[in-house]
Order: structure tokens, then sequence, then C-alpha cells
């Protein structure tokens, strides 16, 4: 949390701060330069209005324009807003509607004036009582006796009161912005923190072992999601670690039943002294049987390791129609022994492809295993060979039981065993996907209950044009 919140704080809130404040910043610095402007302009404009009054009184009346000016000091009816002032050729206060005279100048607006091209100048300076305020010296465009200029000033009491108020406005509202910047982000922060730390404790958890905690999920965002996605999770380590507990139990029950069938029949042909004698035999014919069987499963078992670490094959061009002869003459003699019919018709075009042979090999006598398994007596168990452009498929159709909708969707789960599931580890049809995959294939199952199942395999038609080099291995 400490993290995420300082990454915020000097991200987010941090850029921010400094945007609002250089806004602000901007901000002050126009409206303040506005409002001088507009006491500058005030100023400017009351100016020109005497200067055309003067104008027009000397013309109309005949009077000097220095008496006009002295008289318009007298009678200027704006005293409340500023002060008018006519100042001589020695740079002194000559009249002045205050009523003082023969003062200096202050500010530096009759030196502007005096340097400008167009006789005007401005200053901002303190008065004797401490007070702001902006003067304007214009030059008199006319001669006048001895006055020089005229010059008006104005207190900037009111502007910087309203300056102040705007500063204090606009500062308050910059920090409500901040504020409310802080508190809405805290709480988008929390937003996110909880749900995490809520995570952070359940996956701990899970990692614990405990896989029927869940999590609640409250949204529909990327929390949400995070969340929906932990709960899968731990929902599939559950399957898994039942699947395995199922696993060991029943590879378990699987070894101490040829074990205790080997051990009995041990102890049982130890007692016979004559090798010829009935028992003796078909104790010799058990152990081996029962042997087969453990060699089965562990050639399964280590088949699974292999996967687990990487499933390495040797490709070779190979007849696909002949490799399903040599599986079916495997399983021959025990489809007779179990009461079954095989049904395989080796076609006469040979289908080539590429695959290894002991691992396609293993594919076709795993999945024939399975038929047989599950074949009633006297059933049939039929294998198809069919092509396209581009695939082959091998179909292999028992008259089984079949498999349920709920178990069809995991048989190929490792460790997955249905409710019908006879003896077996529960890893042959995993295998088997695993190495279909490997070649470029597929396994596909179609089964219904009770009227068997459908084991397609496919497998890419070889092509001369795509053939890789030999002897080059695949690894998955």
């Amino acid at each position: 949390m400490n993290s995420i919140t300082k990454r915020w704080v000097r991200g987010s809130l941090l850029i921010t701060i400094v945007v609002l404040l250089m806004a602000e910043a901007v901000f002050l610095y126009f409206s303040i330069s506005n409002y001088y402007e507009g006491a500058r302009r005030a100023l400017s404009s009351r100016s020109s209005t005497i200067l055309t009054q003067l104008s027009a009184s000397g013309s109309q009346t005949g009077e000097s324009r220095e008496n006009v000016l002295r008289r318009m000091v007298e009678q200027f009816s704006e005293k409340d807003k500023f002060e008018l002032m006519l100042v001589d050729n020695s740079g002194r206060v000559a009249v002045s509607t205050t009523g003082f005279s023969r003062e200096t100048v202050a500010g530096n607006d009759l030196v502007k004036a005096l340097s400008s091209e167009d006789g005007t100048g401005y200053s901002v300076y303190q008065s004797e009582m401490g007070e702001k305020v902006m003067a304007m010296t214009a030059l008199l465009p006319y001669p006048s006796g001895d006055l020089l200029a005229i010059r008006l000033v104005t207190s900037l009491a009111l502007v910087d009161r309203s300056i102040e108020t705007m500063v204090v406005i606009s500062l308050a509202l910059v920090t409500a912005i901040i504020l409310f910047s802080v508190w809405s982000g805290m709480f988008f922060i929390r937003s996110i923190v909880r749900p995490l730390n809520e995570i952070e404790a359940t996956a701990a958890k899970i990692a614990l072992g405990d896989l029927s905690i869940r999590l609640e999920q409250k949204s529909d965002d990327e929390i949400g999601k995070l969340s929906a996605a932990i709960n899968h999770m731990a929902g599939e380590l559950d399957k898994t670690e039942r699947m395995k507990n199922d696993f060991i139990s029943s590879v378990s029950h699987e070894l101490r039943t040829p074990l205790t069938s080997i051990k009995g029949w041990v102890e049982t042909i130890a007692a016979v002294e004559d090798p010829k004698d009935p028992v003796y035999k078909r104790g010799v014919q058990v152990i081996a049987e029962e042997t087969d069987r453990l060699y089965a499963m562990v050639e399964e078992l280590l088949d699974f390791s292999r996967m687990q670490n990487g499933l390495t094959l040797k490709p070779q061009l190979l007849d696909l129609a002949a490799e399903l002869t040599d599986a079916a003459i495997m399983v021959e003699r025990r489809v007779e022994l179990e009461g079954l019919r095989l049904v395989w018709e080796e076609p006469a075009q040979p289908v080539p492809v590429s695959g290894d042979p002991a691992r396609l090999r293993q594919v076709f006598v795993n999945v024939l295993d399975n038929a047989i398994k599950y074949s009633p007596k006297g059933g049939v168990i039929t294998i198809e060979l069919l092509t396209d452009a581009s695939n082959a498929y091998v179909s292999i159709t028992d008259r089984g039981p079949g498999i349920s909708p709920e178990d069809l969707e995991n048989v190929r789960i490792k460790f997955y065993k249905g409710k019908g599931a006879v003896r077996g580890s529960g890893i042959g049809l995993a295998v088997v996907d695993e190495i279909m995959q490997a070649h470029g294939g597929a396994l596909d199952i179609q089964s219904e209950v009770g009227h068997g199942t459908t084991v397609t395999l496919r497998l890419p038609i070889y092509h001369r044009e795509k053939e890789t080099e030999e002897g080059k291995g695949t690894s998955i």
C-alpha cells in the first residue's frame, strides 16, 4: 500500500499540484496586469478629456491656456477619484486639486513623459502617506505660459484590495482542488489496495494449501477479473489436487493388486516340486501377466514424467496404415482372450506421415487398450483409416458403455478418472493428447452413453515440400 501511495503522491498528485500552481501564477500575473492596465487606461482617458477640453475652451473664449488650466483644476469634478496637478517648466507642481503646490513631482512619470514620443509617462510609487498610487504625466501640446504638463494621480488601494480578494479566492479554489484531489485519490487508492490486500491474503492461504478459499468478486473491472482468475486458479488447483490424490490412491491400489497376486503365486509355486505341475504352470503364467500389467503402469508413469520435463520426438517418414496393422497385431491376442472381435482392413495404398514410430504405436495401443477394457464380451472394436488432402484420420470405435457428458470434457486431464472408470492410472489419454499435439495432430473423443465411444486421431499427411531434416528431433 505504501508503495502505491508513494507512487501516486510522487506522480499524479505532485503533477496536479505543480500544474495548479503554474496555472495560479499565470492567472494572477495576467489578472494583476489587467487590473493595473485598467487603472492606466482610466488615467489616459481622463487626461485625453482634459486636453480636449483645454483646446476647446481656449479657442472659444480667447482666454489663455494657462488660465483655462488653472480654472479646470479649481473646477475639477472627480477629486474623489483623481488628483489633478499642473506641472511647471521647473518640474514642480504649480497647482493641484488638493491645494498643495510648489512640491517636487514624486515618481518618474515626468521623466518618462519628457523622453517618450507621445509625451506621456506612467509610474507606480508610494506616496508620502504610504499609500500606493499610480501617476500619469502628459505634456501639454500647446504653449501654456510656464506650465509644462498635466499630471493625474489615483490611489491603487481599491485595485490592491480587489487583487487581494481575487488572490484569496483563487488560492482557496486551488487549495480546495488539491484537497479534493487528495481525498479522491486516497479513496481510489483504497478501492484498489483493499481488494489487493484481500487477494494477497487469499493467495498466501492458497500457497499454504487452503484450496477451498475463494474471493468475493465485487466488480467487473480489472480487480474483479483478477479475483475471478484467482478463484479459477484455486478451483483448478483444488481439482488437480483431488485428482492427484485419487491418482495416488488408484495407483497404490493398482500396484497392490498385481503385487499381491505375484506374491501369492510365488509362495504357491515355491511349494510345488514338479515344474510340470499345472499349478506351477498357472502360477508362472499369472506372474508373467501381472508383471506385464506392472510394466505397462510404470511405462505410463514414466511417460507422464517425461511430458512434465518436455517430450522429445524422433520423427521419420512412416506408412500410417502399416503402423496401425502392427498395433492391431500387438493387441490381437488380448482381444481374443477377452472374447472380442477386432475389425481392421489395411488400405491398399500407403498413407505417408512424419512421426515417431514408437510414440505413435504407444498412442494406438493405448487407445485400443481403453477400447478393450470397456467393451463387453462379444463386442466389436473397429479401426478405420480415412484421409483428405491434408490429414489422415484414425478412428477407433468400441461398443462399450460410453462416457457421460460431464466426464467426456475431462478425460484428457491428467489423473482424471470418471465414475465408470476401471483399472488404470488415469493419465493414458493425457499422454495420448500430448503426443498427438507434439505431432501437429489432435485427439477427438465422441461418446454416447450406452452406445460406445469413438476416438479419432488426426495426423498431417506428409508432403515432400514440407520435409524436415532427417534425424532432427522435435521437443515440446
